[in-house]
């Protein structure tokens, strides 16, 4: 039998992950290894306005502390395991993170704006009948670390550095992805701050929003904490077809989702709350569902997004003829609300609105189907 030695063998202390610190948490961290508190501003630059990975690039520290810091410290990414990109330029990653669980972040180019859609969790509790990411069980949320580092990853990929910058790749931000974001309240509102500070990745909070199926507890502490926009994904206008889309309304019915929405921090005509309103065949498409739609938003300053049905593999589902979207949006737009209707981006790559799911999970149950099956 060997025996080994160990005696000698030095615990190796594993590095501590800086990204996804708030300041006052970073400035902590640095002080109780001896550094002075406004050198938590400097690396806090160097990682949020010029992307630095690297401590030794961060060249207003000394070399002393630059080495202190490589030894003790690491700024890591999520790891970029599959990409895809549409024919109409969106594009799709599904990021690894540490555990090797993962989850998909979308960037969406347009001609003036360039809009990033990250997840909050990994799966979603929800099971919304319509969405593919309410196909696949709650793993975890997602630490601000994690939030953080789909920015960072997506930055890095579109050589957005230094942030801020005129003409910046990344304008917008919606927490749109897979997971119910004020399930993971803590967290998204940790990310959010360092994401909009103007030191760093500076997203204005009036370029990001947050959209959620009315988890209704949380919409006022959501509002008052960052005041970010509101998004509602309504997706009916009566508690019984409701029940069915999106099951949460079971415990949140529509009458008290919008009386929460009346009361969001901040909310007036010139910032309203969007009411996302997905378009399904013979459902919730007709024109009386329009004026009961109207009739729901008194009181609150809404527009409605009207999102044609994109189908995902085993949908139950058939998205609207576009003359009924469009007889449904002029309805709302008479009544002063606008109403437009969005157009489908990243669908043919599984990335539009209601299509996300962790690619992995669709592997492993392609593998799983025999040779002989047709997979639609």
């Amino acid at each position: 039998m060997q025996i080994v030695n160990t005696s000698h063998v030095e615990d190796i202390k594993p590095k501590v992950n800086l990204v996804g610190l708030t300041r006052p948490e970073l400035e902590k961290i640095l002080i109780g290894d001896g550094l002075a508190k406004f050198r938590a501003g400097q690396i806090w630059h160097w990682i949020y306005h010029k992307g630095k990975i690297d401590f030794s690039e961060m060249t207003t520290l000394s070399k002393t502390i630059r080495a202190e810091l490589c030894q003790n410290y690491e700024l890591s990414r999520p790891h970029i395991s599959q990409e895809q990109k549409s024919d109409d330029g969106t594009i799709k990653w599904l990021l690894r993170f540490a555990d090797g669980a993962e989850a998909e972040t979308v960037y969406i180019p347009e001609k003036d704006r360039g809009t990033l859609c990250i997840s909050s969790q990994i799966g979603c509790t929800l099971t919304c009948s319509f969405c593919h990411t309410g196909t696949q069980r709650l793993v975890r949320n997602l630490t601000p670390q994690e939030l953080v580092g789909q920015v960072l990853t997506a930055m890095d990929f579109l050589k957005a550095w230094p942030s801020a910058q005129p003409g910046r790749p990344i304008t917008n931000i919606v927490l749109m992805g897979m997971g119910e974001p004020l399930y993971n309240l803590d967290n998204v509102i940790k990310a959010l701050k360092i994401i909009m500070d103007n030191e760093g990745i500076s997203i204005s909070k009036r370029r990001i929003t947050l959209s959620t199926s009315g988890i209704v507890p949380e919409i006022h502490r959501c509002g008052l904490e960052t005041d970010v926009n509101l998004a509602i994904s309504l997706h009916a206008v009566t508690n019984p077809i409701r029940d069915i889309l999106v099951p949460i309304n079971k415990k949140y019915p529509i009458k008290e989702l919008l009386n929460a929405c009346r009361t969001y921090p901040g909310v007036n005509n010139a910032r309203r709350i969007t009411f996302e309103y997905v378009m399904l065949k013979g459902l919730n498409d007709s024109l009386k569902d329009a004026r009961a739609l109207v009739a729901l938003m008194d009181g609150i300053p809404a527009k409605i997004n009207l999102i044609p049905f994109n189908p995902w593999p085993g949908s139950p589902y058939e998205c609207s003829d576009a003359l009924q979207i469009q007889e449904f949006s002029e309805v709302v737009m008479a009544a002063g609300y606008p109403s437009p209707v969005r157009s489908p981006r990243g669908s043919d790559i599984l990335a539009a609105c209601g299509q996300l799911k962790s690619e992995s999970l669709r592997k492993k149950k392609r593998d799983r189907v025999p040779d002989t099956l047709e997979v639609v």
